[in-house]
């Protein structure tokens, strides 16, 4: 047989569903001298035979079945390695795809210079909405070629290994192969990549598609979805004790406050924006795996870190688990702190007393947020609902409490407004905050979700309320925090100014930064109906023709 160019792996378990569209990505590519190993980490379900069928198909595709589950990514990997044909490696998971030219794009900037490996952007699309972005793509905006990942060490970042085709001269030369028994392999395999690579080369082609289930039930979520267990904190910290071990003892110890932050601003901010959604028990457990690891991490590297951020770890640190809880919420949206301190030189510290510790102090401090002085557009306040009720019909009756820390409102009652827009018309609702401490007003607001004016063929989509003050002119919105655990509420409202009658839910948002949200469903015959014509007419194409008639018979 004609030796293969490249060998690609598809690692699949128990997914017979997803794994053609996976392999049909691989059949398609324009260069089409490949080779195609499915590695079967022992499915239980369809998948055998679903691969086996596949094999038949194409005589570029092999089957390799696992004789046990390994329950991991490595091992069916690195079995695929062992048998591989082709002096350049890709790997695939089978819930993933490759664009069409993702093999013939990084086998050309192989062959354009001898480089240990070469890698490009991925595009991630949201299963749920298919939204599309591109994951790290200040990293991938060019091409170049890096000669060690001293040039760039913001690589760090970029761990994926799927987005890359590596030679295998240069993985046999270094014994380099998937850790097995862990989870978070990636990391390592790449950690040790990036430090061993003499010369790798970027191109800004996309070069794979990686699909994304935020909201995937537990049995079936991925590893990096499944921040809930308290194993998962275990095998992320684990995996970055490894590659710190690696670091020291292949010299890359200068390498170390740049994946000391990586650490902090990825792996660690995924962990934050989640606290406040967890339990007495599970903070404790987290703490106890966490601050061990926190405490070797080098003080750079948090000093490189978004004030906000650096709050939440310190709070940590200290043991203050709710002050934290409390800390992460809204976290990255210029969410305020109730209260601040200061110690009589100017400082101001978050909470309500001075921190007792040089680190604590440095940490907590929240002078560079300017909360005094900030352009009130630009001002952080915090908007917390304190009670929610049902009102008349689809009404809703919100308590609303609004901290100043800055005291930046003047003494008296506000004037506010809570902003919604489904669609794109948007609901004004104001409201008066009246002051009950300095720092602090307390206000009442009913929210009718029936006067919302919509489209003819309604809404169907999500939206988090907005509070507005004002002053001397100038505007201020910012997001409202909810309850994190007050009980969802379905209300229908009925066929209103021309538009459908909807199904509504109001919820806790559910994940950081915890808003309210409030959900739109057209429902009925009509939903059925009307609205897919209306949104037919509605094409681009459509409403342009229309405007250019207009134009004409004026």
């Amino acid at each position: 047989m004609t030796t293969p160019d490249v060998t690609v792996t598809v690692i699949v378990y128990n997914d017979a569903a997803r794994l053609p569209r996976a392999v049909a990505s691989l059949r398609a590519q324009t260069h089409e001298n490949i080779e195609i190993v499915i590695s079967d980490d022992h499915s239980t379900d369809d998948t055998p035979a679903v691969a086996r069928e596949l094999a038949a198909q194409d005589h570029r595709i092999r089957y390799l079945r696992l004789p046990e589950n390994s329950g991991g990514c490595s091992a069916p990997r690195n079995r695929a390695i062992d048998i591989a044909r082709a002096p350049y490696l890709m790997f695939l998971d089978s819930d993933d795809e490759l664009p069409p030219r993702a093999v013939e794009s990084l086998l050309a900037a192989h062959r354009e210079r001898e480089v240990d490996f070469t890698m490009g952007a991925v595009r991630r699309v949201r299963v749920d909405n298919g939204r599309r972005s591109t994951w790290m793509p200040h990293l991938v905006a060019e091409r170049r070629t890096l000669d060690g990942i001293g040039a760039d060490p913001r690589l760090l970042f970029e761990h994926l290994s799927t987005s890359k085709m590596y030679a295998r001269a240069f993985l046999d030369r270094h014994r380099l192969r998937f850790p097995e028994g862990i989870h978070y392999e990636d990391q390592l395999f790449s950690a040790q990549s990036y430090c061993l690579a003499e010369a790798f080369t970027i191109i800004p082609d996309t070069v794979y598609v990686w699909y994304i289930e935020p909201f995937a039930a537990a049995a079936s979520a991925s590893i990096s979805n499944q921040r809930h267990k308290v194993s998962n904190v275990r095998d992320r910290v684990h995996v970055q004790r490894l590659i710190d071990e690696f670091m020291a003892g292949s010299g890359h110890e200068g390498l170390r406050e740049d994946k000391d932050y990586k650490f902090l601003k990825h792996d660690f901010r995924m962990y934050a924006g989640d606290l406040p959604y967890r339990d007495e028990n599970w903070l404790g457990a987290f703490a106890e795996i966490m601050n061990p690891y926190l405490e070797t991490l080098a003080d750079g590297a948090y000093a490189r870190l978004p004030r906000p951020e650096r709050v939440v770890l310190q709070l940590l640190r200290d043991g203050r688990l709710t002050d934290a809880q409390l800390a992460a919420r809204g976290l990255g949206h210029g969410v305020a702190p109730r209260r601040i301190s200061a110690d009589g030189t100017g400082a101001a510290y978050w909470g309500d007393t001075v921190p007792s510790s040089e680190r604590a102090r440095r940490e907590l401090d929240v002078s560079d947020l300017e909360l005094d002085t900030r352009p009130f557009p630009l001002a952080h306040f915090r908007h917390e609902i304190t009670e929610l009720g049902r009102g008349p019909g689809a009404a809703v009756s919100l308590a609303v409490r609004t901290y100043d820390p800055g005291l930046r409102l003047p003494v008296g009652p506000q004037r506010a407004a809570l902003l919604l827009t489904p669609g794109r018309r948007r609901m004004t609702v104001p409201f008066r905050l009246d002051p009950v401490r300095p720092g602090v007003f307390e206000g009442r607001v009913q929210l009718d979700l029936s006067t919302a004016r919509l489209s003819l063929q309604g809404f169907a989509g999500v939206r988090h309320p907005l509070l507005r003050l004002e002053q001397q002119g100038l505007a201020h919105s910012g997001l409202l925090l909810a309850p994190v655990d007050f009980p969802v509420t379905t209300t229908r409202v009925e066929y209103r100014s021309g538009a459908l009658p909807h199904d509504v839910v109001i919820e806790p948002e559910g994940r950081n930064p915890g808003r309210l949200q409030i959900r739109w469903r057209p429902v009925g015959v009509t939903a059925r109906l009307i609205r897919p014509m209306v949104r037919k007419v509605a094409l681009p194409k459509v409403r342009s023709t229309a405007r250019l008639v207009g134009s004409l018979l004026k």
